[in-house]
């Protein structure tokens, strides 16, 4: 297939796309979350924006109508909406919100610093001994609140952070179950399917991260979904009536680059743009996305080329969800700039035309050789040397946050 026509043609319906050009690169039933992919829906999220209330109500699951969740995740992860961009625009909210939701967004800034410099380390157990490569299914589907919320994660490939929360505990804690199948299991569906936000969002919840296991129990669930377990066939026999027992973690061996970065500038990546030739192409990766993306602004120009990653994606068999919003985001893209995309590999493309692109702070980053140009990354906040073993210690790291 992508030997003999590598070239996409996106302009029609993503799902048929998916069928004809993605066979074997996709698992599941085909099918399109309803959060849309792009900048011109990115662009309308963010203006209908209002986290009033968001404090009080982030952590609601059920009914949809009383959740708080800004639902921009999608977005920010790749950099259609940068953290700074989201930053800015919830400056003028209340304070109790505006400080709650500023917290979530420095967490994910906080998960990108963590990722970009211990690397693959984060699919290991980082700091504590917890379930991590324990073969078997972890979610127990007749529980209707681990049905309802896998559903939604198969059905629309997002979830809020809650029920990530009861799903990864359930999996790990409970079940006992390796969280790194369990995580891996997650993000084939998310369409936020950031390996830094999922790697560390599982091993804080499991207690890998903390040594404090986050135990999921019934009165979550009561509480956050209400009236949810009364249509459960399991609510008199609930198998999740008490917290789990866990034993103590045991901490292990330390890691140094959780204490420390001895190379700071190779975790952040560039400060300024880093010449080598000049370029005649605008190479876009996953991680960078948006019209903002640095190497295209920088280009207003040259064509843009985004090329799927088949090695990757027939490994990773993520959802048409994903693929989808992904299909989407480029349509739109191209409606203002000239863009090619491919089926193929990206490095190997890279290695043969001259391009500018955007650092991004994962470790295939470093698969690219023979590069034309590559520019900053746009950072919430500029790594630091100090410790990121928490996320309290990495923003003490910060320095006073400004707003």
């Amino acid at each position: 297939m992508t030997m003999n026509n590598p070239v996409l043609t996106i302009s029609g319906d993503p799902l048929a796309i998916i069928e004809r050009d993605f066979a074997g690169l996709y698992s599941g039933e085909l099918g399109l979350s309803s959060i849309a992919g792009g900048q011109t829906a990115a662009d309308a999220a963010l203006a209908a924006l209002d986290i009033t209330g968001y404090a009080a109500r982030r952590s609601q699951v059920f009914p949809e109508s009383s959740r708080g969740a800004s639902v921009l995740s999608p977005y920010i992860r790749h950099n259609i909406l940068t953290l700074d961009t989201v930053w800015q625009r919830v400056r003028t909210a209340p304070p109790r919100d505006r400080d709650k939701y500023q917290d979530e967004l420095l967490w994910q800034e906080y998960a990108r610093h963590l990722y970009a410099r211990v690397g693959k380390r984060l699919f290991e157990n980082l700091r504590f001994e917890a379930p991590w490569d324990a073969p078997g299914e972890g979610w127990d589907r007749e529980m209707l609140c681990v049905d309802e919320v896998v559903s939604e994660l198969e059905q629309d490939g997002w979830l809020v952070n809650q029920s990530r929360m009861w799903l990864a505990s359930h999996w790990s804690v409970r079940n006992g179950r390796g969280w790194l199948h369990g995580q891996e299991r997650m993000h084939r569906e998310l369409i936020d399917g950031s390996r830094a936000a999922n790697l560390l969002g599982w091993q804080w919840t499991v207690g890998a991260g903390t040594g404090k296991p986050y135990g999921f129990a019934k009165w979550q669930v009561e509480k956050r979904a209400p009236g949810l377990c009364n249509r459960c066939p399991l609510k008199n026999s609930c198998p999740i009536q008490e917290f789990p027992d866990t034993d103590s973690s045991h901490p292990l061996s330390r890691e140094p680059l959780l204490d420390g970065d001895p190379d700071v500038g190779k975790t952040a990546g560039p400060h300024t743009p880093l010449h080598t030739r000049p370029p005649d192409r605008v190479l876009l990766t996953i991680d960078s996305l948006g019209d903002d993306d640095p190497a295209l602004v920088a280009h207003p120009d040259l064509p843009a080329v985004f090329v799927f990653n088949e090695p990757a994606l027939r490994t990773l068999q993520l959802s048409s969800r994903r693929l989808g919003f992904y299909l989407q985001t480029l349509k739109d893209l191209a409606t203002r700039r000239e863009l090619t995309v491919l089926v193929g590999d990206p490095y190997d493309y890279a290695s043969q035309h001259d391009v500018a692109v955007t650092y991004s702070p994962v470790p295939s980053f470093a698969k690219f050789t023979r590069l034309a140009e590559i520019h900053p990354y746009p950072w919430l906040r500029a790594p630091h040397g100090g410790s990121v073993r928490s996320f309290s210690s990495w923003r003490t790291g910060l320095g006073r946050v400004g707003r």
